[in-house]
């Protein structure tokens, strides 16, 4: 929703009245660049000296501007977005099942699993997934990540300093334990 503010802006720099610069805003989802241009499109505003970048033609018939939302140009429709949807969910599939969690101990690989399969077995059998992954840390397991979406990330180095903690807190019972 357009706040107070920008619906101002935009009715001193449009030359527009409150209603159409506050409906600019509306169907542009509050972008003011876009309810700007929205209303040029209009012919409620003049383009500026020059043509602009935005206005140019060559620029016009590579891409047509349907960014903002009105009667004359419909959003996307449940088809698209279910397309859009599908291809989304598609991608995370695959970053899913192309990376993979590992499972370590005594630098041996014990367990590979893709991160599609350790996500199902977290929102299935969470209960038990969890506190295995936690009692696996106090016998000296040590879990990564490998793939190439993860090496964007630092979760490797979140891994290593829970199994380091793991580690100082075995250490320290056993002091304890000794006194």
């Amino acid at each position: 929703m357009a706040t107070l503010e920008q619906v101002e802006k935009l009715k001193e720099r449009a030359a527009v009245s409150y209603d159409e610069a506050k409906a600019a805003l509306n169907a542009c989802n509050d972008d003011l660049l876009d309810a700007l241009i929205y209303l040029e499109k209009q012919g409620k505003v003049n383009a500026p000296a020059g043509g602009g970048f935005y206005s140019s033609g060559a620029a016009q018939q590579k891409k047509d501007y349907h960014h903002c939302e009105s009667a004359d140009q419909p959003g996307e429709s449940p088809r698209q977005l279910l397309r859009r949807l599908g291809r989304w969910l598609r991608s995370l599939l695959h970053k899913g099942n192309t990376n993979l969690f590992q499972v370590w101990k005594d630098g041996k690989t014990m367990i590979t699993v893709p991160v599609t399969v350790l996500v199902l077995l977290l929102l299935f059998c969470f209960w038990f997934v969890v506190p295995l992954l936690i009692v696996g840390l106090f016998f000296d397991c040590r879990y990564r990540f490998v793939g190439a979406d993860v090496d964007k990330i630092d979760v490797n180095k979140v891994m290593d300093s829970a199994a380091d903690m793991a580690e100082n807190l075995k250490r320290d019972i056993t002091n304890n334990d000794e006194i």
